[in-house]
């Protein structure tokens, strides 16, 4: 008698997929309170860091009043490595296209 079984068939062996696929995610963004900032404070702990953004309405030179605080966002430190390189790669498009951005006031100012 022999062990082999004509009719049994072995299961086809999955062969990856050669491109990988990225999930969909889908947001919900009814919700969202948009604000505009031009001043942010980055603070935090070993576990998390703390974004603070506000308007400061002297953006030129030192501001003679405090500048308000009014969005605060806390995260960890793996979700703000991602969050750096998603605005570095959106900044490096930008200035791809449209030129480099100066971050120096002083500098842009035409005289």
């Amino acid at each position: 008698m022999s062990s082999e079984n004509p009719e049994v068939q072995q299961p086809e062996v999955q062969q990856p997929e050669q491109q990988v696929q990225r999930a969909q995610i889908q947001i919900d963004d009814s919700k969202v309170i948009a604000s505009y900032a031009n001043f942010c404070r980055v603070t935090g702990t070993p576990e998390e860091l703390i974004i603070d953004f506000g308007l400061n309405p002297q953006p030129l030179g030192i501001p003679t009043t405090p500048i308000p605080v009014t969005q605060r966002v806390i995260t960890n430190f793996f979700t703000a490595k991602r969050m750096l390189h998603a605005l570095s790669m959106t900044v490096q498009r930008h200035e791809q296209t449209f030129g480099v951005l100066e971050i120096d006031v002083q500098k842009r100012i035409r005289q």
